[in-house]
């Protein structure tokens, strides 16, 4: 494989292994080295090849293959819900699940980890409150290992605006955000409130396309109802969105393309749709480097 491009003034194009379930390593790196992508966000769950479970030496063999590929693993997506309500017993699992998701992005050298806010109905103040707290108590871990921790815009914090209410709670660097552009769309939120609301926070930014707000099925970037450009015009060309002091992660923004398939067999193969996927967001004119 040859190595990709890591000219730090550029955007980054990465995309989710989310896309292609159950595919090993080595060929999701080839996919990317042969579509032009420089980052992987790997699902952290029991069905992908990489999860919490991963032994010691499986998860040096990763890096390697990610580190000879040329790629970034750009995140660790674990399914951690940190507003969800909770018995003494449950948060003690939860406290356990997240440094454990902390510590696989440690060990591939990603320099992130999402997770999910999961708060369902609760009053949004003790949502806020646990979720905020649970984060809090889990930054130091997380800056020790050079991760940062990225809540997700999704199910009861979808917005922006909510997003926000828990990182400004929790107030420390190894926590941020991770920007779902469909989620805040069906939040009824515009791009540039949501970019507002985030833009102190923000780690990445996750990309997609599906048929409608009312059919999230995915569909090829450009082919769906996703308002992409104003997006990525939210984020403005000079403004990088990843945190400058992760090192192995670069200085410049990362796109990462989030195509559900594991949720939606009927979606046309990923595979095929990622080299014009990412020629998609380069010609979008608020994704090209400043000059």
């Amino acid at each position: 494989m040859n190595r990709t491009s890591r000219d730090a003034g550029a955007v980054r194009y990465a995309f989710s292994t989310l896309g292609v379930p159950g595919m090993p390593v080595p060929e999701v790196l080839r996919l990317a080295v042969d579509a032009g992508y420089q980052g992987v966000e790997l699902r952290a769950h029991p069905e992908e090849p990489v999860h919490p479970g991963t032994s010691t030496a499986e998860r040096a063999a990763v890096r390697g293959q990610f580190a000879d590929a040329g790629i970034t693993a750009l995140a660790v997506a674990g399914y951690a819900r940190v507003a969800e309500q909770q018995d003494a017993a449950g948060e003690r699992e939860l406290a356990d699940r997240l440094r454990e998701l902390v510590e696989l992005a440690a060990d591939l050298g990603a320099p992130f980890v999402r997770v999910f806010p999961g708060g369902g109905e609760r009053p949004a103040a003790d949502a806020d409150a646990d979720a905020a707290r649970r984060l809090a108590a889990l930054a130091p871990f997380a800056a020790g290992r050079g991760v940062r921790v990225l809540l997700e815009t999704h199910d009861s914090h979808r917005t922006g605006a909510a997003a926000a209410r828990v990182l400004g709670l929790v107030g420390h660097r190894s926590v941020g955000a991770l920007w779902d552009v469909l989620h805040t769309r069906l939040g009824g939120e515009e791009p540039a409130a949501s970019h507002a609301a985030l833009a102190p926070y923000l780690g990445y930014v996750q990309v997609k396309d599906v048929v409608s707000a009312e059919d999230p099925t995915p569909v090829p970037l450009g082919a769906g109802t996703l308002p992409l450009a104003d997006c990525l015009a939210a984020l403005g060309s000079g403004t990088g969105t990843v945190d400058a002091t992760v090192e192995e992660a670069g200085a410049g923004r990362w796109l990462c393309w989030e195509y559900e398939k594991r949720w939606y067999p009927q979606a046309a193969p990923l595979p095929g749709l990622l080299a014009a996927g990412r020629r998609h967001l380069q010609e979008l004119p608020a994704a090209r480097p400043a000059p």
